[in-house]
């Protein structure tokens, strides 16, 4: 379903990606660990093609669509939650807003509540996040530091959200810098020093 081939990225003179490649295919797991810095988002934001590599490319099925967390998720701040999922989904004209309430209120986000994003916690903006990834029944997902700010609970119902997308057969990649307790990875790497193994 996914495959990365021989991929190069440096900033100025620091090299990020060094001949990255590696293959996935639909209902995997997969992790890759590395440090703070070691360049898990930015290989995600080549394989999402909102960065372009300096060599090396990524192909994929034609059919296939992209479901991604990267770093901070950026949202319209004075918007609620619900709002914000609305937008995000008409871009693509993928709105399923049965869908969207259920990962909602899965995560424990009132769809209703009138609050604007701007005062959401860490744990929340994070929350809504995942469920942007996801919620448009995109093929292949990443998730990049997927559990920062989460609590227990929340944990819990994203370790529950993967197992039944790996049951639907998607692809889903998880980048973090430590294991995420109660998670069984089908595929499992390292990004060190620019180098995947």
């Amino acid at each position: 379903m996914l495959k990365v081939n021989h991929l190069a990225k440096s900033f100025k003179s620091k090299t990020v990606l060094n001949n990255v490649s590696f293959e996935a295919d639909k209902g995997q797991l997969v992790h890759i660990s590395g440090a703070n810095g070691s360049g898990k988002s930015t290989l995600f934001k080549i394989i999402a093609k909102v960065l372009l590599p300096d060599s090396g490319d990524v192909t994929m099925l034609e059919s296939k669509t992209i479901g991604a967390l990267i770093e901070n998720p950026g949202f319209l701040e004075f918007e609620t939650g619900l709002v914000n999922l609305r937008f995000l989904a008409k871009l693509n004209h993928n709105y399923d807003e049965k869908k969207v309430f259920a990962l909602m209120e899965k995560f424990s986000l009132d769809p209703n509540d009138k609050q604007p994003v701007s005062k959401y916690s860490v744990g929340m903006r994070q929350k809504l996040g995942i469920i942007q990834a996801v919620m448009e029944d995109q093929s292949i997902i990443l998730l990049d530091e997927p559990t920062r700010g989460l609590d227990t609970d929340s944990i819990d119902q994203f370790i529950d959200l993967l197992k039944n997308l790996q049951a639907e057969n998607k692809l889903i990649i998880v980048a973090s810098h430590d294991y995420i307790e109660g998670i069984k990875y089908d595929v499992l790497f390292t990004l060190k020093n620019g180098l995947l193994s």
